[in-house]
């Protein structure tokens, strides 16, 4: 498997296929593409030639390891002539992307330099190559599990400080919760009432591993969608499918209101829906001061994701690649 370039969320995507694919019985090797690419960026002297430097220490990994199958998860920083150079030493090569739809157009770019294209939403599969396939985003239960945790709450979010979800959050009124905000949220001015929710740096990252011991501990939290004014081509979507951080809450057994996409509607219509942040103050009020309510939901939606495991994607991908 290849590793993402920058280490963003997406190498969690990355870790679980990792490990899904191990279980599932493959002998499977990680090729750190991030690593490479920070070390040729310190290196090179502009960023083109780290990623040609990059590019070409892999290939050379993958000729020393020859498998069977390659699996590289988002492959923004991989090019197209070392997709082809893969696939022309009769490898087989799987692309799984994880930013549709708000990036299809370089997504579709890619897609056909690859065997089998995966799309984390569907709504521009028909743009990619035939036999492109959707397969739901996946949590990993060795982290995603419901239980005790370290670290309760009145209100737990982890996510990226889009300026949609800036503005949302600015609207509402926190004062009297023991609210907490986690995840990339630099975008977030030094004035905003949101400071004092911000839980950690707001420039990195927030490990996975701790953001489920957050849903573990959180009486509630809020899945807001990024949406598609915030991509460069807008025209592109606003997507139909759940999101990652979605999936991991119900997992985790936590409770969560949500803005309405499609498939959430369809998977978990227990889960209670919000469209605006007076909407969402008041119906947060209502589901913290109703316990048994609110547990009912939360393991209602566990049990719907159940199957959503990075070992059942896998094994349905090798069925596909076999």
């Amino acid at each position: 498997m290849v590793e993402p370039g920058p280490n963003f969320s997406v190498a969690d995507v990355h870790r679980g296929w990792s490990k899904a694919l191990a279980a599932a019985g493959c002998d499977v090797r990680n090729a750190n593409f991030a690593a490479r690419l920070e070390f040729y960026e310190k290196a090179c002297d502009t960023s083109d030639e780290a990623v040609h430097m990059a590019c070409a220490s892999l290939r050379s990994t993958v000729y020393d390891w020859w498998p069977d199958l390659i699996v590289v998860t988002s492959s923004f920083y991989v090019s197209p002539f070392t997709l082809d150079v893969f696939r022309d030493r009769r490898h087989k090569v799987v692309l799984l992307h994880t930013e549709s739809p708000y990036e299809d157009d370089r997504q579709v770019e890619r897609a056909v330099h690859v065997d089998v294209n995966v799309v984390n939403d569907p709504t521009n599969i028909d743009r990619f190559p035939e036999g492109t396939i959707y397969l739901p985003h996946s949590y990993d239960p060795e982290y995603h599990y419901p239980g005790p945790s370290s670290d309760p709450s009145d209100f737990a979010m982890v996510g990226t400080g889009y300026p949609s979800r800036i503005k949302f959050l600015e609207a509402v009124d926190w004062s009297g919760l023991d609210a907490t905000l986690c995840g990339n949220w630099q975008a977030v001015e030094d004035d905003s009432p949101l400071i004092p929710l911000l839980g950690h740096d707001r420039s990195e990252c927030y490990p996975n591993e701790l953001a489920a011991d957050l849903y573990r501990g959180t009486r509630s939290s809020l899945n807001l969608y990024r949406t598609g004014k915030e991509s460069e081509r807008p025209e592109l979507g606003e997507g139909w499918a759940m999101g990652p951080r979605e999936v991991e809450l119900a997992a985790c057994g936590a409770f969560y209101l949500t803005e309405a996409r499609g498939e959430n509607r369809e998977v978990l219509p227990m889960v209670p829906t919000v469209d605006s942040p007076e909407d969402f103050a008041d119906k947060l009020a209502w589901w913290l001061a109703h316990d048994t309510e609110r547990q009912n939901v939360a393991d209602q939606a566990r049990e719907a994701v159940a199957d959503r495991t990075f070992l059942n994607s896998a094994r349905k991908l090798l069925q596909i690649v076999n």
